[in-house]
């Protein structure tokens, strides 16, 4: 999947019963998960909205 031109993973814990992934491409880890595919896209989106606001601080910071 992709979102602001970040790509996540996606793949499925039979065990668990849940969808999961992290971002591809970057140093950090993030990941997210959801019960559905409707889930785990918005926890995606979220998770990318917030390294990027992590990213935003660090610069201040600086």
């Amino acid at each position: 999947m992709e979102y602001k031109g970040y790509i996540g993973s996606v793949e499925v814990s039979e065990e668990d019963g849940v969808f999961f992934g992290k971002v591809q491409g970057i140093r950090s880890l993030i990941s997210y998960e959801g019960e559905s595919y409707n889930d785990l896209r918005d926890d995606f989106h979220n998770a990318v909205e917030d390294y990027l606001a992590m990213c935003q601080e660090d610069q201040r910071g600086r």
